[in-house]
């Protein structure tokens, strides 16, 4: 049997028709042997600007390919709050709990204020589950397989079953035949989901779309797996051209196949993995958008707790068929059940918030806006935006107030004012990103 592994391409459409892929290609180049700087200032070149009307030489220095630096000491902790031991009489003196109500108040205070400034990254902040908090002294941990009660009796498998037959129903497949657990991020749901495939087809080939996550890739190397990466055009969606001749060229090997693609590959030579990440919760209550359904020929399906939902740890949800969990299960005499997932101890605090979110906000059809790269790196800093080559987004979750992204607009708006007063010195120009039919630059306006 040939193998094909298939990670759903994460576009999001922008307010301004713009589709912004939500995660960067990685190179895939091998990492010298050398000790880590954690200080160290790494180059990374900017991409040519589409050139028109003379703006690029404004833009990029005279037409001479730039370079931009990344500053990894910029996010080192430079501070710690140090581990003190009580003194011998501190129960008289009580320094011991002064000193932590202290240190507790301050990031309280610094968790208040960054908050205030988060709008580079898909997490919803606005969450009250105060209910919850009596059961915060209790170590809840789902260890093995949801589905399989283990000696250990201190879990939340009740809720976390649950919490998974809902995403069943949401995503139509019956209850005796998928399988699932909450995982720990949505990385692990794509690790998850990814070794489910290879080991249904041990000799199988991942294809991914070079924008997919980094999580892909990551798997491939952990996995050692031959990987093909496939093109996409400035929309962000995958080029389906090049994906066909990707899987044609090796169609004795796995592939990949797209539901819109017929390359040959039938329903017992593919496995496809969709990474739903952000969107994959948010479409179902969405008019006008794809479905994520087991109907369909899909073998798994993850998504984020802690983006759409909104959850105070990170988490995620991990589907996949029952027929295909054996082909990496086994039973462990010490957990009195079945090892199925990726970690062993398993947060079973995250199924209770799960469980006890209620509510959908998915009133939208995309929650990104796109834009030119901010000139100032403390300006990206200060409101923790999210770059990638000339551009930087805004992700507009349940918890993003109009109030905040005013405050927002106002800062980008006096600041460009500065960043660009010189008339010589123009914003990049995002057509070789998006596409100059999306790009806002004044040359690429069709007048009617």
């Amino acid at each position: 049997m040939e193998a094909v592994i298939v990670d759903s391409n994460r576009t999001m459409v922008g307010t301004s028709a713009v589709i912004e892929s939500m995660s960067s290609a990685v190179n895939g180049k091998e990492v010298a042997d050398v000790r880590f700087d954690p200080k160290a200032v790494v180059p990374e070149l900017v991409p040519a600007v589409v050139k028109s009307e003379g703006v690029d030489a404004a833009v990029n220095g005279g037409g001479e390919e730039q370079k931009r630096e990344i500053v990894l000491g910029r996010n080192i902790h430079t501070s710690s709050f140090s581990v003190t031991e009580p003194d011998a009489d501190d129960d008289f003196t009580g320094d011991k709990e002064a000193y932590m109500a202290s240190v507790l108040a301050r990031y309280r205070k610094t968790l208040t204020d960054r908050t205030k400034y988060h709008l580079g990254y898909p997490y919803n902040l606005d969450f009250d589950y105060g209910a919850l908090t009596q059961l915060q002294h209790f170590s809840i941990n789902n260890l093995g397989d949801p589905f399989i009660e283990s000696n250990y009796d201190v879990h939340s498998r009740q809720l976390e079953v649950g919490v998974l037959d809902w995403f069943a129903r949401l995503w139509d497949i019956e209850k005796d035949e998928y399988w699932g657990y909450i995982t720990n991020c949505g990385t692990e749901g794509n690790l998850h989901g990814i070794l489910v495939g290879r080991e249904v087809f041990p000799e199988g080939i991942l294809y991914a779309s070079k924008e997919s996550h980094y999580s892909i890739f990551k798997a491939a190397r952990m996995y050692r797996m031959e990987c093909e990466k496939v093109g996409t055009l400035l929309t962000g969606e995958i080029d389906c051209a090049d994906f066909k001749v990707k899987l044609l060229a090796n169609k004795d090997k796995p592939a990949i196949i797209n539901v819109n693609i017929d390359c040959g590959f039938s329903h017992d030579r593919f496995y496809i993995h969709c990474d739903g990440a952000l969107f994959g919760l948010m479409m179902p209550f969405v008019k006008r958008t794809p479905k994520v359904t087991f109907n369909k020929p899909i073998g798994s399906v993850s998504v984020s707790g802690h983006k759409f939902v909104g959850c105070p740890m990170p988490c995620g949800v991990q589907l996949t068929r029952l027929e295909h969990i054996n082909a990496l299960s086994s039973n462990v005499e010490y957990l009195a059940s079945r090892d199925a997932t990726i970690m062993g101890s398993r947060n079973g605090h995250a199924p209770l918030f799960l469980w006890s979110w209620n509510q959908c906000y998915a009133q939208w059809l995309s929650s990104t806006v796109v834009f030119e790269r901010p000139k100032d790196e403390e300006f990206v800093r200060k409101w923790q935006l999210a770059c990638e080559r000339n551009m930087a987004h805004v992700v507009v979750m349940p918890s993003v107030t109009v109030d905040k992204l005013d405050n927002f607009l106002d800062e980008l708006v006096e600041a460009r004012s500065i960043w660009y007063k010189d008339e010589d010195f123009k914003p990049p120009c995002l057509a070789s990103d998006i596409g100059s039919k999306n790009c806002c630059f004044p040359q690429h306006r069709v007048i009617s």
